[in-house]
């Protein structure tokens, strides 16, 4: 009987692996190389945000597609700092969509370090999202999709769409486990300069193996009602929702 049946039921962590000799098994170096293969796939991977775009409208949910100071993915890797900027032009659109309407909450998604992951959870993720906003009468920008941002790149797009609150839902560095994982971060008053004790976040959104994107809008919500009725997030503010399933 293997002793650690019943702890690999609950992890997709590396535990009790086989061994052959001094090395591990060579189905579980495979496994392994493999796992590695994919995380990188997933960082190097294009986002093609135009098809997002055309899904959203099938779907009946507006876009604005905007892009961090990052020019292509290699720069991107190499500078998180032009991650968190917008571009001239992006920070223009926002401005000029502002002018229109100023919502409690700029909804934004983006690739981060995982296009992977927003390619097989972020349009059902976003979608939730607004589902479960609407039935709290919560007003929320067009759904901006970024091209190449960082967490920090909601604070640039909520401050210029006059927004309460940013949220950023975006690809998550992949893991040996999971290379597929979105990452929701929450910010109040953002602004240019807030430090990530500012922010809420809710992490491993995917299924199957994570936090579904139903439950990650419920948690979301509670959170939301919470941080507008405090004038705060991050560190400040408690995560008092029920339990994560």
């Amino acid at each position: 009987m293997n002793d650690w049946s019943a702890l690999k039921r609950l992890t997709a962590a590396r535990i009790g692996l086989a061994r052959a000799g001094a090395a591990v098994s060579s189905q579980d170096l495979l496994a392994f190389q493999l796992a590695h293969a994919q995380a990188r796939d997933a960082v190097w991977r294009e986002w093609d945000a135009e098809a997002c775009a055309a899904e959203l409208e099938r779907r009946g949910m507006a876009s604005l597609t905007v892009q961090s100071r990052a020019t292509d993915r290699a720069l991107y890797l190499k500078r998180p700092d032009l991650g968190r900027r917008l571009d001239e032009a992006s920070a223009a659109t926002l401005m000029a969509a502002s002018e229109q309407h100023k919502p409690e909450l700029a909804l934004i998604l983006s690739d981060g370090l995982s296009a992977a992951a927003v390619d097989a959870h972020g349009i059902s993720t976003v979608s939730a999202i607004q589902k479960t906003l609407q039935s709290a009468a919560i007003s929320c920008s067009p759904v901006v999709l970024a091209r190449f941002g960082r967490v920090a790149l909601s604070d640039e797009i909520g401050h210029a769409l006059g927004a309460q609150v940013s949220v950023i839902v975006l690809g998550e560095r992949p893991g040996l486990s999971a290379a597929d994982s979105l990452g929701i971060y929450l910010t109040h008053s953002p602004t240019v300069g807030n430090s990530d004790a500012q922010r809420n976040c809710l992490s491993n959104v995917r299924e199957p193996g994570g936090l579904p994107p139903s439950a990650a809008a419920a948690r979301l919500l509670s959170l939301l009602r919470r941080s507008l009725a405090a004038g705060m997030s991050g560190v400040l503010l408690k995560d008092g929702g029920p339990a994560l399933p």
